[in-house]
Parts: C-alpha cells; sequence; structure tokens
C-alpha cells in the first residue's frame, strides 16, 4: 500500500442555531487543531447562495486562517476560476503568498459552486467555460512569471512567486487538462464517487511531466465522520445524510443536528440516492476507519486523502479528525 499524506477540506458549514462568525472561529479552531495533529493543509470550498456554507469570499477567509496558524498549507479546495478575472485572482493569491510565504495553495475548479441563477449573477458564461478555463489557469501561470515583468499587464502581488496550482474535478473532464498540463490532481470524491476511478486513470495514463511536477500527483476527498465506537460515529453521521438530503430537495438551511432514526427523514428513494453519492464516506471507530483506510488506498493508490467531515458538534468534529488521525497513523506503522 502506497503512504498517503491526509489533509482537510472545510466548508465553513453554518450550523443551526449558531452564527456564521461562530463559523468562521470553528474553522480557524479545526485549522489549529489539524495543524498540531500535523495535517498536511487546510483547504477551503468556494460556494454561493447558500444558507448552510460560509465560505463564498474563499481568498478572505484563506487569510485568516492562515493568519491564525503558524505552519499548515492554507488554500483554495478550490477557488471556482470562471467565476473570476484571472488577474484578479493573481493578486489575491499572491498577496496571500506575499503575506505567508510557503504555505499556500491555489487550487482550481470550472464549476460554479451555485445554482444557476447566482451563477449568472456572477457573470458565468456557461457557453463559453470549456475553453474559458484552460485559458484562465494558463493565465494565472503567465501572472505568476518572472517572465510577465515585461508585460503591460502584471500581477502585483503575485508576479515571481512560486503558488502551487492544483486542478480539481468531480468528473473527468479536468483529469485530461491536469494531465496535459502536468499539475497535480484533486476529485472530489465526498460528493461525486461514480467517474473517480476513471478520472485517476486518465490522469496517470496521459500525464506529461512539466516544470511544476515530474510525476502524477493524486488527492482524493472523501467524508470523514469518526466516533469513539461505531455507534457514536453512525449518530453523528446522520448529519452529514441529511445535509445530502437538503443538497437533493434544494434545502440550503444550515446544517442540522443529528438524529437517532434517518428512516423519519429519508424516503427509500432519497436513501439510495444519498448512500451512491457518499460512497466515499469512512464512517466508524478507530479501527474501522483504519481498514476502511487501508481498502481504499490499495485500490486507489492516492498521494494524499483530503477529509471533509460534516458533525455538528465541533468537539466531535475534532475529534473525529483525530481519530482518523490516528486511523491513517496505525497504517503507516503497519
Amino acid at each position: 500500500m502506497k503512504n498517503f499524506n491526509i489533509s482537510v477540506l472545510d466548508l465553513a458549514p453554518v450550523k443551526q442555531g449558531k452564527t456564521i462568525h461562530d463559523t468562521f472561529q470553528d474553522s480557524l479552531s479545526l485549522a489549529n487543531f489539524a495543524e498540531n495533529l500535523d495535517y498536511k493543509r487546510f483547504w477551503l470550498a468556494e460556494h454561493h447562495n447558500m444558507e448552510s456554507i460560509a465560505s463564498s469570499a474563499t481568498s478572505v477567509l484563506i487569510g485568516f486562517i492562515a493568519n491564525g496558524t503558524k505552519k499548515i498549507r492554507v488554500g483554495s479546495g478550490g477557488i471556482m476560476l470562471p467565476n473570476h478575472s484571472s488577474l484578479v485572482i493573481a493578486e489575491q493569491f499572491g498577496t496571500l503568498e506575499s503575506l505567508f510565504p510557503g504555505r499556500i495553495d491555489l487550487g482550481l475548479g470550472r464549476a460554479p459552486g451555485t445554482d444557476g441563477l447566482t451563477a449568472k449573477a456572477l457573470g458565468r458564461n456557461a457557453a463559453t467555460i470549456n475553453e474559458q478555463f484552460p485559458r484562465q489557469i494558463l493565465e494565472l501561470q503567465r501572472y505568476f512569471s518572472t517572465e510577465n515583468s515585461d508585460a503591460l499587464v502584471r500581477a502585483i502581488p503575485g508576479e515571481g512567486l512560486d503558488i502551487p496550482l492544483y486542478i480539481l474535478g468531480s468528473s473527468t473532464d479536468s483529469a485530461w487538462l491536469a494531465a496535459e498540463l502536468g499539475l497535480p490532481y484533486a476529485f472530489a470524491g465526498h460528493f461525486a464517487p461514480d467517474q473517480m476511478e476513471m478520472a485517476f486513470k486518465i490522469y496517470r495514463e496521459h500525464f506529461e511531466p512539466s516544470k511544476y511536477l515530474d510525476k502524477p500527483y493524486i488527492i482524493a476527498c472523501v467524508n470523514g465522520v469518526a466516533g469513539e465506537t461505531s455507534e457514536e460515529a453512525n449518530f453523528l453521521s446522520t448529519t452529514l445524510f441529511q445535509v445530502f438530503i437538503n443538497i437533493i430537495r434544494n434545502d440550503r438551511k444550515p446544517f442540522p443536528k443529528p438524529i437517532s432514526d434517518m428512516d423519519n427523514i429519508w424516503s427509500p428513494m432519497e436513501k439510495a440516492m444519498v448512500l451512491k453519492m457518499l460512497k466515499f464516506s469512512f464512517i466508524g471507530d478507530q479501527s474501522q476507519i483504519a481498514d476502511q483506510l487501508k481498502d481504499f488506498q490499495e485500490k486507489y493508490q492516492v498521494d494524499e486523502l483530503m477529509i471533509n467531515s460534516h458533525i455538528y458538534d465541533h468537539q466531535k468534529r475534532l475529534s473525529s479528525y483525530e481519530i482518523i488521525r490516528k486511523a491513517a497513523d496505525s497504517l503507516s506503522e503497519a
């Protein structure tokens, strides 16, 4: 089994009965906790028009988290690039890298991170996304390069800085692009598992070494809900299940508390849909999590697992990440 790093994906979840200020403080608390546990990186994901997610101003939140931590890498998982000007993102992340040298990652996706009406309000043109996204990545690389110093349009801060770019995907489309550009690739297995295996195959087989990366580097994002006992983990995971029911129902309300019986909440069809979307969810006590991690890694051989943990109680969420850390460590020691 290939050794792997573990990292954190945070959506800055807003919980029922809590404020957005509470959300941001919890995110910072989690980042500090993950840093002390030697998680590799802490990424925040851009979403819009959702009562349940507060990471819309992703670059601002990255600065808040980086300022409150010391060594963990902090970045975007991701910035939805077609929502923005390439120059603005280059300047924002150039500013972040200048403030926190050697700690900033720029993960890039092409999805809107929201609904169609909000995507329109963000200024996206759906007809040009597939052409626009690769072009914007090349623009970012140019803005960050020292060769751009003679250009009429420059990114300052940003120019000449080493800010790693990561291509994100939830289908096979971006696997081709990441392979062609020789960039690391992260897959959203935490909500879109169906094409993950094929995406990894495409990326590995078609990867072209670049000045940024000499061999493929794969991050798989998965869900993790760990408890002291399997019963506790299964109870805590009902928040995750309810969140995905709300996605299916297009109900964006804040994250709910866990419940004792999901059958009072979902229909058989909803249950099947949710469990399909959450195929790559590791739920259980430390021993069970270790077994699930081992099975996953033996099959997919990724370089890094990024854990997203939808748990209502903040202390239980911290404990979950600690248990997952111990489970991963037990595999490397075996």
